[in-house]
Order: structure tokens, then C-alpha cells, then sequence
């Protein structure tokens, strides 16, 4: 079940996504931190974050809206409080979500971590379509992500990972910008842009009035758009999107992932991920897979030729 990404052994290929899986340690009482391949921290910013206003979630047809706003702790406290908790878990794999609003925010953030132990890697958060600047600002702009990508692996002393947005015309050419400019692997898709509408008011469901839509309905759309990165680009992918069941994560698997994350099934059930490696296993069983890593990118077409 182990898998190479981007120069790290994962002891398996399931990893709990950013934002909903809290610092970590949060889950240590529900979810075997040494038993998932890693999990990724939510979003840090330089500064702590009070996030967006209430109502900031709301379920929607197979899955749900968000506006949460990248509230968090900030690195400082993140380095001082949460990673120390940690060393009682030296098998698990930390991986943290960097944000910021300028540049110079996201290398002041790596530039803190570059001195903390216990961290994988680092994985940059140029994606988020909640927050009023920054964010997806970078994910959408070719030549503004060619710069941060560029200035975040000069200054990282780990693997840098891209979260790629889907919120663009062309994600093939995001991830080649993405590989061209340094990253040592890409992860997507995070959330699309959306809103909710309350008919009986009138108003939008979500003060923030958009919002992230992820869950099991964005899973056919990420499916497309991981199969178009895997083509364009040779660095390892984090595919996510919408997974819940084992034959989910094997499809990601086999669309180019070289692992996949779990992010919205958490809030149905905190074990989700737990649970996802499990049935991975079992089904590698019993489709007489000998190495999980042999399924990524093999999907077949035999139509074509």
C-alpha cells in the first residue's frame, strides 16, 4: 500500500484534506494519525484569522456550500502549540496548507515552518475562492502564479506541493505552469465557486453570499480534471474531489493520482479517512492488485487505439 510522492513514502495513498481535518492532533481520539498515508493542516496564514461571518456552511444536493474564510490559528501559535502535540505520532506524516494574501505573506509563512520539525511538506494554497483577496487571485492568473510558485520553492526547504483551483479555463495549463516554475507535485481540485438561495427570503443562504462547493456532486468534474493535469504534467498529483467509497479513490488513482485526499466525508463521518484505507486495501485484495501504485494512470481506453 505504500506510495513515492514527490521524494515521501506514504505508508498508504489516503490522505485527510485540508480544512477538515483541523491541525491533526484534533482527530487523535477518532482516527489512527499513523494509520493514514498523512494529513494535510488547515490553511495557515501569517497572522491568525477570524474567517468569514455566519451562516458560513450549508448542505446542498450531494455535498455541501462553504465560506469558512481560511479561519485560522496563524503559524506562530500553530508552531508554539499544535506541532509540539504531534511527536506523539512520529509515524505521521504533517503536511501544512500555506495561505496568504501578497507573496510576501505566503514566504513569511514557509520561512517560519522552514525552522519547525515534523512537517513533510508544504502544500500552497493558491485555490481558495472564499476569501476577498489572495487566494484563488493566484490560482487564476497564469503569470501571478508563475512568480509565487517560482518564490515558494526557492524559499522551501521541503517538497511544495500546488493546490490547483478548478475555477479556471484551463487546469492543464495551470499544472504546467505549476511544474514549470518549481512544484514538486500538484493537488486538486479544491471547491468550485457557487451560492445557495433561500426562495422563501429571498436572500443568499451564505452571508458571504458564494461559497465552496465540494462533496460527491463536484467528484465527475475533478475525475475530468486530474485526467487532464496527469496528461499534461509528469510531477506526482494529489487528486481529490468528492471521494467517499475505496472505488472512488481508485478512480482518481487511475485517472493520474498518484494518491488521493478526503476532504468533505469527514463531516459525515470523522473516520472517513480510516475507513477509506481500509476498503482500499480490501479492494486491492480483491482485484489482485499487488502494489497500489501500480493503478495510477491506468485507465484504458480501448476505443482509442
Amino acid at each position: 500500500m505504500t506510495v513515492r510522492f514527490a521524494g515521501i513514502e506514504l505508508a498508504n495513498p489516503v490522505i485527510a484534506a485540508s480544512g477538515t481535518f483541523g491541525y491533526g492532533i484534533e482527530f487523535e481520539e477518532i482516527v489512527g494519525l499513523e494509520k493514514i498515508g498523512a494529513f494535510v493542516t488547515k490553511g495557515l496564514s501569517l497572522e491568525p484569522m477570524a474567517g468569514n461571518e455566519a451562516p458560513r456552511i450549508v448542505q446542498t444536493a450531494a455535498g455541501m456550500l462553504n465560506a469558512i474564510g481560511l479561519q485560522n490559528i496563524g503559524v506562530a501559535e500553530f508552531i508554539e502549540k499544535k506541532l509540539p502535540l504531534l511527536k506523539r505520532y512520529p509515524k505521521a506524516l504533517c503536511i501544512v496548507n500555506v495561505f496568504g494574501y501578497k507573496v510576501e505573506d505566503y514566504i513569511a509563512v514557509i520561512e517560519r515552518l522552514n525552522d519547525a520539525e515534523g512537517i513533510a511538506a508544504y502544500e500552497l494554497n493558491v485555490s481558495c475562492p472564499n476569501v476577498h483577496e489572495g487566494g484563488m487571485t493566484f490560482g487564476a492568473d497564469p503569470g501571478a502564479l508563475e512568480y509565487l510558485v517560482a518564490r515558494a520553492k526557492n524559499a522551501a526547504k521541503r517538497p511544495l506541493i500546488v493546490k490547483l483551483s478548478p475555477n479556471v479555463t484551463s487546469v492543464a495549463q495551470m499544472a504546467r505552469i505549476a511544474a514549470l516554475s518549481g512544484a514538486d507535485a500538484i493537488s486538486l481540485v479544491n471547491t468550485f465557486l457557487g451560492m445557495a438561495i433561500d426562495a422563501e427570503t429571498r436572500q443568499p443562504t451564505i452571508r458571504n453570499v458564494t461559497g465552496g462547493l465540494s462533496g460527491p456532486a463536484i467528484k465527475p468534474i475533478a475525475l475530468r480534471m486530474v485526467y487532464e493535469a496527469a496528461r499534461a504534467v509528469a510531477i506526482p498529483i494529489l487528486g481529490m474531489g468528492g471521494i467517499v467509497t475505496a472505488e472512488d479513490a481508485v478512480e482518481f488513482m487511475l485517472a493520474g493520482a498518484t494518491a488521493v485526499q478526503v476532504g468533505t466525508a469527514s463531516y459525515a463521518d470523522p473516520r472517513a479517512v480510516e475507513r477509506l484505507v481500509s476498503g482500499l486495501t480490501s479492494w486491492c485484495k480483491s482485484h489482485n492488485v499487488e502494489r497500489v501504485s501500480s493503478l495510477t494512470g491506468g485507465l484504458t481506453i480501448p476505443w482509442q487505439g
